[in-house]
């Protein structure tokens, strides 16, 4: 029986998201934010995923740290992209990023005080 671990299912589900709303952004030739977010949302299950084969609880925080990190620059992409006038609304995305971010912290602060 495979154990399910929701913040690695929902990262990349939301990674996959990610790419299909890069493509559009492709396709309306926004290169730039679309590299930017393609990287920065991808990241984060891919930081995700190598936390999971961490050496030590403290790698294991660092690396999910820097999927925090990748989610708060994700979220930023996004918010320029639902502020400006000639992208796709990002809406989905951005209540996906919300929702990966609390859990992130919550992960964070739940290791960190967690004995070893």
């Amino acid at each position: 029986m495979v154990k399910e671990n929701q913040i690695l299912d929902l990262s990349f589900e939301f990674a996959l998201l990610v790419v299909d709303y890069c493509e559009l952004l492709e396709e309306k030739r926004r290169f730039v934010i679309s590299h930017q977010l393609l990287k920065s949302g991808t990241s984060i299950g891919a930081n995700i995923r190598e936390a999971q084969s961490a050496e030590s609880k403290i790698d294991f925080i660092h690396k999910m740290k820097i999927s925090s990190k990748e989610a708060e620059e994700t979220e930023y992409w996004l918010l320029l992209c639902k502020h400006s006038k000639f992208y796709p609304s990002p809406d989905q995305l951005l209540d996906k990023i919300i929702v990966l971010k609390k859990i992130l912290s919550k992960i964070i602060s739940t290791s960190k005080n967690s004995p070893k």
